[in-house]
C-alpha cells in the first residue's frame, strides 16, 4: 500500500472516530503525543489526545446513531519523507471544519500528530 493510501486509511479512522463517537478509533488514528489546536466559538481551546478523544466519545448518542453522518472532503495531501500534512474539510456536529493534520511516520505507521482546525463561518 502506498503512503498515500496509508494516509488516507488514517484520515477514515479519524473520521469514523468522530461519526461513531469512539474514542478507540480516535485513538488508533492519533499519535499518544497528539495536540488538538484551535478556536471554537471564539474561545481558544488546546487539547490532548486524552481530552478530544474523550470529547468524541461523550457526544452521545453519536452523529452516525443520529442520522446526522460526518462529512468531509480531503483537500490536499502533502508527503514530504516521513512526514505528511492534510487538509480536511468536515461537518461534525454540525459545524464545518477546515482541519490541517501533520502526520509522522513512525515504525512503518502514519499517525496524526497535530491537528489545527478552524470552524468555517456559514
Amino acid at each position: 500500500m502506498s503512503d498515500k493510501d496509508e494516509i488516507s486509511k488514517v484520515i477514515q479512522t479519524y473520521i469514523d472516530g468522530m461519526n461513531f463517537s469512539s474514542a478507540e478509533k480516535t485513538k488508533e488514528a492519533f499519535h499518544p503525543n497528539a495536540s488538538v489546536v484551535g478556536y471554537l466559538h471564539g474561545d481558544f481551546l488546546e487539547m490532548t489526545l486524552a481530552d478530544f478523544s474523550g470529547f468524541v466519545l461523550s457526544q452521545q448518542p453519536s452523529p452516525h446513531e443520529s442520522s446526522n453522518d460526518v462529512t468531509y472532503e480531503v483537500i490536499d495531501i502533502a508527503i514530504e519523507g516521513q512526514t505528511a500534512h492534510v487538509k480536511v474539510k468536515d461537518v461534525y456536529l454540525g459545524i464545518t471544519f477546515i482541519d490541517t493534520l501533520s502526520l509522522i511516520k513512525v515504525n512503518d505507521q502514519w499517525k496524526i500528530y497535530n491537528k489545527l482546525f478552524h470552524v468555517q463561518e456559514k
